[in-house]
């Protein structure tokens, strides 16, 4: 019979530029391809955004997430084939994390920064939303 044992795993997910621009559907992207492999998220955060050393797939910029998750050893071949898939990770890596307590990978959690990050990004795209419609509603009234 084989084991069927939860190791904790500290995973970089690098995302698509467009990624960064809906944040909210990338992370939850993310979320979902986890909790599909049966894996338990202990911390998550942004890491970083920044310009790549070189062109992966035609992007040059990319967004970094780092997750601390717990993930059955059962379904590690099912979530590398769903990440290796998926249009949103550009790349990714999954290490065993066994040098880290539980109460380390929590410190690092920064899952409520990223939340607000969300909303403010949303909110600054639906605001220039409705300056671009109001701008054109302006145009159209000018031109008539």
């Amino acid at each position: 019979m084989k084991e069927n044992r939860k190791h904790f795993y500290e995973a970089m997910f690098l995302l698509r530029q467009s990624a960064a621009a809906d944040l909210g559907s990338a992370v939850e992207h993310i979320r979902e391809t986890l909790e599909r492999a049966e894996g338990e998220i202990v911390a998550m955060k942004k890491w970083d955004e920044r310009r790549l050393a070189f062109e992966i797939k035609k992007q040059k910029r990319g967004t970094y997430i780092l997750v601390y998750v717990s993930i059955p050893s059962s379904q590690m071949a099912s979530l590398e084939r769903a990440l290796n898939l998926s249009e949103v990770v550009l790349r990714w890596m999954l290490v065993r994390a066994d040098h880290l307590s539980v109460d380390e990978m929590k410190a690092a959690d920064a899952q409520q920064e990223l939340a607000d990050e969300i909303k403010l990004r949303d909110e600054r795209a639906r605001e220039r939303e409705d300056s671009e419609s109001s701008s054109a509603t302006q145009a159209a009234g000018a031109e008539a």
